[in-house]
């Protein structure tokens, strides 16, 4: 029994430092998204829809309020994905903000500020003055360039219009919506493409209104195809608010991601978010149902499983305890600005891993 015993203790340390000597190390890095909600300094733009966020103006909104805002951002942005990753995002696409100023001052919170965030940010032609934006982690990622792409789209479907009068009419009649930003830039020496997105939303109804989604996805789609037209393999990841689900025909057909990593074609797009939306998660709630507009998609290349380059681990909500209200009629909700009270967001983040393996 005792030889046996000894045997089995021998086996047991083998095979043990044989596991350990197999263990790989991996760089990770953090790609993440979140819709800030009302980004808005308390200074009134003339050429935008922004005057209820003025001290003056409906939501009577402060300098006080703004800096805690900037607070409340900048402590949930440091710990997205912290539980696989405990640096900071790498990347951070955002929308909903008023400019570069406010950017600047978010990079500056005390969370944030030994990060040395990068700013891409462009001014769009939203009505209410919101745009989109990339931060990045200057020590990891170099941008070499970097754009903003319109989206043209309008009330009167062109394809219906039978005099020139009607045509006419359309270039009154364009709905005027955030760009799609597009920056390439190598993150440690490898060559990424991202796209930050906050595509039309569902004000009218989400009928009335899928056809501006429709053709934000037609956009980016074309946009990828531009980028795999020069690199069949060109590294993409496309994110950002959508205004829609996975399943919606504006991501499914229009941009023509798939759910499963096994139907996504040479050029395809994979969608992580899909399975979870199909277990009932959400990134917004409305009417006590929930969703998930907020998405990050990757392509074909991401997901090769060759781990010498940057590959798609895995994908998360970051939707920890503090960030959802406790109370009141919007309970269990993200935790968003109130009457007396300033919050976070009325959208959780989401993020992705990507790692590589160090040799």
């Amino acid at each position: 029994m005792r030889i046996l015993r000894v045997l089995l203790l021998i086996l047991l340390i083998f095979f043990s430092a044989k596991t350990l000597g197999q263990q790989k190390n991996y760089s990770i890095h953090t790609v993440a998204f979140y819709n800030l909600e009302n980004l808005f300094d308390t200074i009134n733009d003339p050429d935008t829809n922004d005057d209820e966020w003025t001290p003056k103006g409906s939501r009577h909104w402060t300098s006080a309020q703004y800096h805690q805002k900037l607070k409340n951002l900048s402590r949930v942005i440091l710990e997205i994905g912290s539980s696989d990753n405990k640096n900071a995002p790498t990347f951070l696409g955002c929308c909903e903000v008023e400019n570069r100023g406010v950017l600047e001052d978010l990079v500056k919170q005390p969370y944030l500020i030994d990060i040395d965030y990068g700013i891409i940010h462009f001014d769009s032609p939203d009505k209410r003055g919101i745009d989109v934006a990339l931060l990045y982690q200057k020590k990891y990622f170099r941008p070499t360039n970097y754009t903003n792409i319109p989206l043209y789209v309008y009330e009167l479907d062109s394809s219906k219009i039978k005099n020139k009068k009607e045509y006419d009419s359309t270039q009154t009649n364009r709905v005027f919506t955030r760009d799609q930003l597009l920056i390439t830039g190598f993150l440690e020496g490898e060559e990424i493409n991202i796209i930050v997105n906050h595509w039309p939303s569902r004000s009218g109804g989400e009928k009335k209104s899928s056809k501006f989604r429709e053709a934000a996805g037609d956009l980016n789609r074309k946009i990828i195809d531009s980028l795999q037209n020069i690199n069949p393999l060109a590294k993409v990841i496309t994110l950002g608010d959508l205004n829609d689900s996975p399943i919606n025909k504006s991501v499914k057909i229009a941009l023509g991601a798939k759910g499963k990593k096994e139907a996504v074609g040479e050029k395809g797009i994979y969608n992580p978010f899909e399975s979870m939306a199909q277990k009932g998660l959400g990134t917004i709630a409305y009417r006590d149902s929930w969703d998930i507009f907020d998405q990050i998609m990757v392509s074909q290349p991401f997901i090769s499983n060759d781990f010498t380059t940057y590959q798609f681990w895995k994908a998360g909500i970051y939707n920890k305890p503090f960030l959802i209200q406790n109370s009141g009629n919007y309970k269990g909700y993200p935790k968003r600005n109130s009457i007396s009270d300033v919050g976070f967001s009325d959208h959780f983040p989401v993020y992705i891993y990507l790692i590589k393996e160090i040799h």
